[in-house]
């Protein structure tokens, strides 16, 4: 009888056993993944991506794909993965505007800062002051005095309203005292080629995207927007360096992966280990300096703490230049 009791126990505590193994089981995606992009193809948001989409798909086995949602300076896409269930197979390729900039700016976005779970870093650079060649300029200087002789009669894009192009775009003209006809593109691609079609006339573009065009001079590069000069174009000033009114300009730009804010954190954690993985590859961070970017791993914490700061950075610009608008 006690044999008896003893096995109805044991059998009666293996559910419990079974959930418990279960729980500790790692995450693991059994079914495709989807990688919303906020913008056009061609830019760093979708290349980063695509790169990681072909990781992943190589690791776990199964398919992995980059789904280009633009419009609504990267809200739109954003809103996409928020409705999408929380279960990891969903990520966001986020970047400095829709995830840090929008906040500030927009009176009307749809979701919070908690909304969304930092799952990793992934590259930084900077932005670069392009002109189209037939602008008479080879000098910060020459083209601040060229847009003063030519008050709003040039334009200058970016890769959507609220991204760090823009922004860029708008503190400059703010600092220099000139002004320039805003043109928002849904992203970097259609932003470069109507530069150099010459349908406008100058851009802040990430350096990531347009180092090729630079080079291939179907561009002309006057600055970058950090601090320091860049590796891959040494001889690029910062803005900063180029005339007094913009001592204080700096700008960098990244690009990171975002879930639900309701993933589960096993899933995080799995993520965010593929991310730093492909992060130290060598082929990662050749292509990584051919663009002209740095990478960033490091933890999900970090990464959250690394956005709530340029939450609150750039809360302190647009405040201070009263920029508010609607999204469109």
């Amino acid at each position: 009888m006690l044999h008896r009791r003893s096995a109805m126990q044991s059998c009666l505590l293996l559910p419990g056993i079974a959930r418990a193994q279960g729980d500790a089981a790692e995450w693991r995606p059994t079914q495709p993944m989807r990688i919303v992009v906020p913008a056009a193809p061609g830019g760093t948001t979708d290349i980063m991506a695509r790169m990681l989409a072909q990781h992943l798909q190589s690791r776990f086995g199964i398919n992995a794909l980059a789904d280009n949602r633009s419009g609504g300076g990267g809200t739109i896409g954003t809103m996409d993965v928020l409705r999408a269930p929380a279960d990891g197979l969903t990520l966001l390729s986020g970047n400095i505007g829709p995830q840090a900039i929008a906040y500030s700016l927009f009176r009307n976005l749809q979701y919070r800062p908690e909304s969304l779970a930092p799952v990793g870093n992934m590259i930084r650079g900077p932005n670069a002051l392009l002109l189209h060649p037939s602008i008479p300029a080879r000098t910060v200087p020459e083209f601040v005095a060229h847009l003063k002789a030519n008050p709003g009669k040039l334009a200058y894009g970016s890769s959507g309203v609220g991204q760090s192009p823009h922004l860029s775009g708008v503190w400059f003209c703010q600092l220099t005292g000139t002004e320039a006809t805003h043109v928002p593109f849904r992203g970097a691609g259609p932003l470069m080629m109507d530069l150099v079609a010459g349908n406008i006339q100058f851009s802040f573009d990430n350096l990531t995207t347009s180092v090729q065009q630079i080079r291939a001079g179907q561009v002309r590069a006057l600055a970058v927007t950090s601090a320091d000069r860049n590796a891959q174009l040494p001889d690029l000033p910062p803005l900063r360096e180029t005339m007094a009114e913009l001592a204080n300009y700096e700008v960098n730009t990244w690009f990171g992966m975002f879930a639900h804010g309701n993933t589960p954190p096993g899933a995080i954690a799995v993520l965010n280990r593929e991310i730093n993985s492909f992060l130290n590859m060598a082929e990662t961070r050749a292509r990584f300096a051919q663009m002209g970017g740095v990478p960033m791993p490091g933890s999900p914490a970090d990464f959250s703490a690394f956005v709530q700061a340029e939450i609150a950075k750039w809360r302190g610009v647009i405040q201070r230049e009263g920029l508010q608008m609607d999204i469109s």
